[in-house]
């Protein structure tokens, strides 16, 4: 899909990264397509590849690809435009990362969940709710669970996530980014 990107912006010379060594290395030629589902999509590859000027292949290892996985996450969400004029995207590369560490609290003293809790314990709503807003809390308390005092929200694979309010939120996110996590997390850790 990249490389018909390209042809339609009339992109004579490309560079493609990539961080499956597999697939780079039989794009180039170097090791043998056998997979029978695969070997069309590789044709249609060296088809492709006869229309650019230049073009070159690099294997960039997963360790290193953090602009690879960047570009994804952004292609993923822009629609292709067809016959569009597309503006190139400028990147800046940081040297530190912008970790995001802020809570903006309310005015309003109670936590966010506070009609939803209310709705579960008492079955009771606030007191100026109008209609829809009754029944949107209720649609919303359906996918929460009440413990004791402790709120849970139901995620669709049937965890529970616990609902905190801005200390704790705050207390969290000192501990996950200062504290003790702070130096010994991965990426991966702290992104579940």
């Amino acid at each position: 899909m990249g490389m018909h990107m390209a042809i339609d912006q009339d992109v004579e010379d490309l560079l493609i990264m990539g961080d499956s060594d597999l697939i780079i290395r039989q794009a180039q030629g170097e090791w043998e397509t056998r997979d029978v589902k695969l070997i069309p999509y590789r044709q249609h590859v060296e088809d492709l590849v006869k229309r650019f000027k230049s073009i070159e292949f690099r294997y960039i290892p997963r360790c290193h690809n953090e602009l690879a996985d960047a570009l994804a996450t952004l292609a993923s969400m822009l629609p292709y435009p067809g016959n569009a004029h597309v503006d190139p995207l400028e990147i800046q590369i940081k040297e530190r990362h912008g970790y995001c560490n802020v809570i903006e609290a309310g005015s309003n003293t109670q936590p966010w969940y506070h009609d939803i809790k209310r709705f579960l314990k008492t079955q009771e709503y606030p007191e100026h709710a109008t209609g829809d807003q009754k029944r949107t809390i209720r649609r919303h308390a359906s996918g929460f669970f009440l413990s004791g005092e402790l709120l849970y929200k139901r995620t669709p694979d049937l965890n529970l996530l616990r609902c905190v309010d801005i200390e704790e939120a705050r207390k969290i996110m000192h501990e996950v980014h200062a504290g003790v996590c702070g130096p010994h997390m991965n990426g991966y850790v702290l992104a579940k």
